[in-house]
């Protein structure tokens, strides 16, 4: 695929729009995931929180909005409704009372644990389609792309 050259005050072509080839990508991708996880009664934000969760003993709002990539105002809704169901709990930083933490409970690690292989298999079909090598590739040139780009900051 050869670069597309542009001249000055003139805006490329829609389909050579990097934030949209982003989307489309994600779309794609995620097409594949929603009736999985809507078959387990959540949302695409909901499992990306609960992932983010499973990975850390506990974890604050912002480091979790961070790792989530989720806006603050959105993550907060989702938190509340976490925990109205039981799959999060919310405590008191022990060096710090006025920062809270949040980590899955027992019916939260079963959630994941249930989701999890169906996720897998979603995973084994895009690299059987895709091919793993590739796959691969796009993850490493994605990471270069973020380490480049994105914010330094971030994990």
């Amino acid at each position: 695929m050869s670069a597309v050259r542009h001249t000055a005050g003139q805006l490329r072509d829609f389909q050579h729009s990097l934030p949209m080839a982003l989307l489309r990508a994600r779309e794609a991708a995620m097409s594949r995931f929603r009736p999985m996880l809507r078959r387990h009664g959540l949302t695409e934000q909901q499992w990306r929180v609960i992932r983010a969760l499973a990975a850390y003993q506990e974890i604050d709002a912002s480091e979790l909005a961070k790792r989530s990539f989720l806006l603050a105002p959105s993550l907060t809704r989702i938190l509340r409704f976490l925990e109205r169901e039981a799959l999060v709990k919310r405590s008191s930083d022990a060096s710090d009372q006025r920062r809270y933490v949040f980590v899955l409970t027992a019916k939260g690690r079963r959630i994941y644990e249930e989701v999890g292989p169906d996720s897998e298999l979603l995973y084994a079909d895009i690299e059987k389609e895709f091919g793993a090598d590739k796959l691969e590739a796009l993850y490493a040139l994605l990471a270069e792309f973020y380490r480049v780009l994105g914010d330094s900051t971030a994990p």
